[in-house]
């Protein structure tokens, strides 16, 4: 099993993980022609070699080469990802981050997330921070991402509201249910941007696993502490597909007093938040009346916040937590010429062995709504297609 491991001992920004991606072998060239998929003007992306320390990294700077003083919503920036080039995959990923930083913000203004101004990461170096981390995570094709004890730094930072406390408001938001520790710096060390990335990326958080380095790289930050070096180190790295599964949280609570309208809302929130699974189940409560069982599924880094969504969108007033023992099977996507163009396919595996395969379901209703045939038609001829394709190898 493919893996990236995040080791976040100073922290980590949209830029130190770009940083460490190229670092990791991620092509620059290759990153920047994504990211012009986009179609947004007035950036420049700087990579060079640096140093913190003596260990010597991949700094990465987005120089803005135009004045802009565009306040985006979270539907402009939907908008700029939905109407561009990439490919669905990654603005799917790219939209989910935004996301986890726009519900972050929302919930500390006191304001709906559609509403929140993105004065820092509507800027034009938040996005190709955050767009890149999505082109590179897919260029890596990694099966698991996991994430050591998270440093936030001390002091305050400045931003558009003023000075704030370290870590900032929307930070300590992201970072709900993940472990992370304070003052190993003084100045800022994990930024909303990279909270969001971690929050989002990863599958699991602060434990340790049995792994082989295959590769070792550094994104360099932009400030030089004289104590500790300001750098994000990642590990590319194999692990056992197999380890006796890894462990997960299973959430629950029985709700028989809630409009059953909000439970879509609930699920797209949970599902956003990181959730693995959110699924209903009727049932009967006691004087014979009826009601749901919410179950989500979800890593254990991700539990308070799924119980605060829980709280704080349905109606119940009490909650079941159970630990357990989640096996799963290897996942990988690749991209196969079929009729109707490349479709992207996703391929299961249990031990190293094929098991199973698919097209991706909303590429599939895409072409049906465009060609104005059924969606099953579309389906069967793509799946006729990978069959064809894979006897021939």
């Amino acid at each position: 099993m493919k893996i990236l491991f995040y080791d976040c001992f100073s922290g980590i920004s949209g830029d130190m993980n770009l940083g460490a991606m190229l670092d990791l072998g991620v092509d620059k060239s290759f990153v920047i022609n994504e990211l012009k998929k986009l179609d947004l003007r007035g950036w420049k992306l700087i990579a060079e070699k640096a140093q913190r320390h003596g260990i010597s990294g991949t700094k990465v700077t987005v120089k803005q080469t135009r004045s802009e003083r565009t306040l985006r919503h979270l539907a402009d920036i939907e908008k700029i990802i939905e109407k561009s080039t990439l490919d669905n995959q990654t603005k799917k990923l790219s939209k989910k981050i935004f996301r986890k930083v726009a519900d972050a913000e929302a919930l500390v203004h006191g304001i709906p997330a559609e509403k929140v101004h993105f004065h820092e990461v509507g800027a034009v170096d938040s996005i190709i921070d955050i767009v890149g981390a999505a082109i590179c995570f897919k260029a890596l094709k990694v099966d698991a991402v996991y994430v050591s004890v998270v440093e936030l730094g001390s002091g305050f930072v400045k931003c558009e509201h003023g000075k704030l406390p370290v870590p900032a408001p929307a930070t300590a938001e992201i970072m709900k249910g993940i472990l992370v520790r304070k003052g190993g710096v003084d100045f800022e060390a994990t930024t909303p941007t990279g909270a969001a990335i971690l929050a989002t990326l990863g599958t699991n958080f602060g434990m340790s696993t049995l792994f082989k380095i295959e590769k070792t790289a550094y994104g360099v930050g932009q400030k030089d502490h004289p104590d500790v070096p300001n750098l994000l180190r990642v590990f590319l790295g194999e692990a056992e597909e197999n380890q006796g599964g890894h462990d997960a949280l299973l959430i629950e609570c029985n709700i028989d007093d809630m409009n059953p309208e909000f439970f879509e809302n609930i699920s797209d929130r949970l599902f956003n938040a990181g959730a693995s699974d959110v699924f209903i189940s009727n049932i009967i409560m006691k004087k014979g009346r009826p009601g749901n069982v919410l179950n989500v599924i979800c890593e254990t880094g991700h539990a308070e916040i799924m119980k605060e969504i829980i709280f704080t969108e349905s109606t119940s007033v009490g909650i079941r937590t159970f630990p357990f023992k989640k096996d799963t099977l290897v996942r990988k996507f690749g991209t196969f010429k079929t009729i109707y163009g490349k479709v992207t396919v996703k391929s299961s595996f249990y031990k190293g062995k094929e098991v199973s395969y698919k097209p991706e379901y909303e590429e599939c209703r895409k072409i049906a709504s465009e060609k104005g045939i059924p969606v099953k038609e579309v389906y069967n001829n793509i799946m006729v297609s990978i069959v064809n394709i894979k006897k021939q190898k």
